[in-house]
């Protein structure tokens, strides 16, 4: 069968390179150590960037959610699987985000692929109409995914060089006069292979400029910047003033799944309407609705966990470039220790699980070629003793590896 055989080849070849990616069980729950083959290892390939997949209220609030209403919902939401905890969380959303109102999918993924094709694929009114989405360069799969899930009939899409403005504003005022119906410019709020935050301030005043919708994914800055964990826009002074935000509770907010779009309520109300990832899907299980309500009433009790994650990452950035690693410069806990090649990228990661340190490497297409690297994740729930135990062992692997 010339599928398989196909198949057959392109897995030999990924082996072949080296760029093969591998899954590694892990036996324990999610936290700063955790167990790899018997062996406890640190954790620093996580999402977990507050440690609340393994915190004690956050548990406590999922088995909650078990005992109150059950495993499952078994239905999507317009037929019986709205219950009064999906709105509460809502609401939860709303408040944190300053939304109008946010909508619950099943990850962040499903919702910016319903986001673009829900608005861009209905006529509302119009007989013929061209729509353009301007996205960065660097934006993720799902909003990349999303925007091909728009029919091309019916819309341009344009990418703008990496978080340059400058680009953007000469694309827009190409685009002045074109008779476009609806124009949005789409963007990361922390591009998660660079760890790198999007100007929000200058796209926000592009956008008004041009009459454009601006949405940003803020799934790898809600709960870690600003300082109560609101994100991208609370750090650079612009909360309140994106068009849509979307995001997820699968990282910061406990990690287990489930996405959002918050925006004005019209928008909203449209989404629910039309969104067809929302309209088909399962609701999201009582367990993580409950458990993301908890996440949410932690932040508002105390900011300690966001200041934690800060210091951690100071302490990181400032102690691996002081043993020789070339990193990409920022604040965000997302730290890439730039290594060049995919080979290097496996060997340090190997490496370092053999030193009891959990850390993944990235290659192309993930990131472009010759900017393999390894992407360190921290979190607040590591301690200054654990992340010198995980700098001795990088120093120990960059040394025998001749990466320092």
């Amino acid at each position: 069968m010339k599928l398989l055989e196909s198949i057959r080849l392109e897995i030999e070849r990924l082996q072949q390179t080296r760029t093969f990616k591998t899954e590694t069980l892990i036996e324990s729950e999610q936290g700063p150590i955790v167990r790899v083959g018997g062996k406890d290892v640190i954790m620093l390939a996580s999402n977990n960037y507050l440690g609340l997949a393994s915190h004690p209220r956050i548990k406590e609030a999922a088995l909650r959610g078990i005992r109150e209403y059950g495993f499952g919902v078994s239905s999507v939401r317009f037929l019986c699987g709205t219950l009064t905890i999906h709105r509460r969380l809502e609401e939860k959303l709303s408040e944190f985000l300053g939304t109008e109102d946010t909508i619950l999918f099943s990850s962040c993924f499903s919702a910016n692929e319903g986001f673009f094709a829900s608005i861009v694929n209905e006529r509302l009114g119009f007989e013929e109409y061209r729509d353009v989405i301007y996205s960065d360069r660097l934006n993720h799969a799902s909003i990349i995914d999303g925007t091909r899930l728009c029919r091309a009939e019916v819309v341009h899409r344009k990418v703008y060089e990496h978080s340059s403005v400058e680009n953007l504003r000469e694309l827009l005022e190409t685009d002045r006069n074109t008779g476009y119906r609806f124009r949005m410019v789409a963007t990361d709020g922390v591009f998660s292979m660079e760890g790198d935050l999007a100007p929000l301030p200058q796209l926000i005043a592009a956008a008004k400029e041009h009459g454009c919708l601006l949405f940003v994914d803020d799934s790898h800055a809600v709960g870690v910047l600003g300082r109560t964990g609101r994100g991208t826009p609370e750090q650079l002074g612009v909360h309140g003033q994106i068009d849509v935000l979307s995001g997820t509770l699968g990282k910061a907010l406990g990690g287990a799944g489930g996405g959002y779009i918050g925006g004005k309520k019209d928008l909203v109300t449209f989404l629910r309407q039309k969104s067809r990832p929302y309209t088909f899907s399962n609701s999201l299980p009582p367990s993580i609705v409950m458990a993301a309500i908890e996440a949410l009433k932690l932040l508002d009790e105390d900011t300690g966990l966001v200041e934690r994650l800060r210091r951690n990452t100071q302490y990181f950035r400032k102690h691996i470039q002081q043993l020789g690693f070339t990193i990409l410069e920022g604040d965000h806990p997302i730290v890439p220790i730039m290594l060049g090649e995919a080979s290097m990228a496996m060997d340090m990661s190997n490496a370092l699980l053999a030193e009891g340190v959990y850390i993944k490497g990235l290659w192309y297409p993930v990131v472009p070629k010759g900017e393999a690297r390894l992407r360190a994740q921290i979190s607040a729930a590591l301690d200054e003793s654990i992340l010198n135990r995980a700098l001795s062992a990088f120093e120990r692997a960059g040394k025998r590896l001749a990466v320092i």
